[in-house]
């Protein structure tokens, strides 16, 4: 739902209405994930969230977990964070190596990796801020293989980045870990909608 920036309890629709819609609701969330992914390098996928993942999700949560209103305070309280707010694009980024000991390896060397993730409108970049939920690098220095971050954008870069043509790279800066991706417009023009 382009525009809505909370998910509330009126959102969420009964067990056994869900299920009637569950089908169809799969299909349309699998299609509009496919715009909203994005590979950056060999290991690293941003997964941009809106309102319709999230309340995907939610739903989803509790189908499986069954945990009634308590669960739905829970979910509501975790996933509307991700939501964007209508200034800011916010993605779920993760590493994925299917290899256990090179993916501890790899996380190992990619401490605050969570801060160190752009995205370029038109030459301006854009710095991620890390989702405050918990610290997404332990003591020693190891990322987790799951960052939430949050991207702010101004009035101005909301133009850019609407407009279509802009060239808009989405990258990760990390000593250990650095590559970029131009975004394919169909990507950009679906993004737009996060913006109120």
């Amino acid at each position: 739902m382009a525009g809505k920036t909370e998910i509330t309890r009126a959102d969420i629709l009964e067990m056994e209405a869900y299920e009637a819609v569950r089908a169809d609701r799969r299909d349309a969330i699998v299609r509009a994930k496919k715009k909203r992914r994005l590979h950056v390098g060999p290991y690293a996928t941003f997964y941009f969230e809106n309102f319709d993942t999230m309340w995907y999700q939610i739903q989803e949560m509790l189908r499986i977990e069954k945990g009634g209103d308590e669960q739905l305070s829970d979910e509501l309280e975790a996933y509307n964070p991700l939501v964007p707010k209508g200034d800011e694009l916010v993605a779920t980024v993760m590493f994925e190596i299917d290899e256990p000991n090179k993916r501890a390896a790899f996380l190992a060397d990619l401490g605050g990796v969570e801060k160190t993730m752009i995205i370029e409108v038109d030459g301006e970049t854009v710095t991620s801020r890390p989702e405050q939920d918990v610290e997404r690098t332990n003591a020693a220095g190891k990322a987790s293989s799951i960052q939430f971050v949050h991207f702010h954008f101004t009035a101005e870069q909301i133009e850019k980045f609407r407009a279509p043509g802009t060239r808009i790279l989405v990258g990760i800066n990390h000593p250990n870990y650095g590559h970029m991706t131009v975004m394919a417009d169909d990507t950009r023009q679906a993004l737009a909608e996060d913006f109120a």
